[in-house]
């Protein structure tokens, strides 16, 4: 009998170190996708990079679900939060992608860090989950953090951070209308319409923004960034399959990382140190927030 639990327990280890190694790697995907589209920011206008995002992403969500096998999934309960929760997906995205133009990777990861704290925030009124003081202090904390990357008051603070932020607070609310739609909607008739607004509106915009690849390399850009973010997310659904989410979710912050290495190597970029500072406050308030969830969910 205990050789067995032994055995389970071991095997549960197991697939939890697999999944949080799946889960670095789908982090380093999505770290390569944001290094692409700033790339691809200086060779076309960041529209019909937006564009290549979601028409690839809306490719591989239909290859996945087949709506012509299972055209229920086809089928939402919530039409209007659907087609708000990928409209603010696409502004988030399109935010983010423009702020790249002008910003550091590493800036633009830590300013995106600070959604778990107006996760917390707005969870209240959206969702009737209000936080109490020990998270409101941390939610504080996070947002001193996110005062010293931008520095507002130095008069150096870029007008990209404020999209990087606003971006920030619209994949927020995402992020919210996600779990209002998780007990009406499969996965896969959310995952198609996450992104299924944002390819109908990139492709009516492209044509007046559309500029001829003029190298192999901008079309080979244009793929990997859709096999990137593909990739990425297959690995996200694998590793929480094999590991619990509250598990998963501190290797988040392992993202940073992989800015900070692709900025250096691709882009000659250097962190500025208030740059480093404020994301370690961010990510000190982010575990933080996510260890008082954990106590929370407990004690109930």
């Amino acid at each position: 009998m205990d050789q067995s639990r032994n055995a389970a327990a071991e095997q549960a280890q197991r697939s939890r170190l697999r999944g949080i190694g799946l889960m670095c790697a789908a982090l380093a995907c999505f770290a390569c996708l944001d290094a692409l589209g700033k790339w691809l920011g200086t060779q076309m206008d960041p529209m019909q990079v937006v564009w290549t995002r979601y028409c690839s992403a809306l490719v591989v969500a239909l290859i996945i679900f087949n709506p012509l096998r299972n055209p229920s999934v086809l089928v939402t309960q919530r039409p209007w939060i659907q087609a708000i929760r990928s409209a603010l997906l696409f502004c988030s995205t399109a935010f983010n992608f423009i702020a790249l133009q002008f910003l550091q990777l590493d800036q633009t990861a830590a300013i995106m860090f600070a959604t778990p704290f107006l996760v917390a925030i707005l969870s209240g009124p959206f969702l009737g989950e209000w936080i109490g003081p020990r998270r409101w202090a941390a939610v504080v904390v996070g947002f001193l953090g996110v005062l010293v990357i931008t520095r507002p008051w130095s008069g150096a603070m870029h007008w990209s951070m404020g999209l990087s932020m606003a971006g920030a607070g619209f994949y927020a609310i995402y992020n919210l209308l996600t779990r209002m739609l998780a007990g009406h909607d499969s996965a896969g008739t959310t995952s198609i319409y996450s992104v299924a607004f944002g390819a109908v509106v990139a492709t009516a915009l492209v044509p007046l923004v559309w500029t001829t690849p003029q190298s192999l390399w901008v079309v080979a850009g244009m793929v990997a960034i859709g096999v990137f973010g593909a990739v990425g997310h297959w690995l996200l659904i694998i590793a929480h399959g094999l590991a619990p989410a509250g598990i998963l979710a501190p290797f988040i912050y392992t993202q940073i990382v992989w800015m900070t290495a692709l900025g250096w190597l691709a882009f000659a970029q250097v962190p500025a140190p208030n740059t480093l500072a404020g994301a370690a406050i961010v990510i000190a308030s982010g575990l933080y927030l996510l260890y008082r969830e954990r106590v929370v969910r407990h004690t109930r």
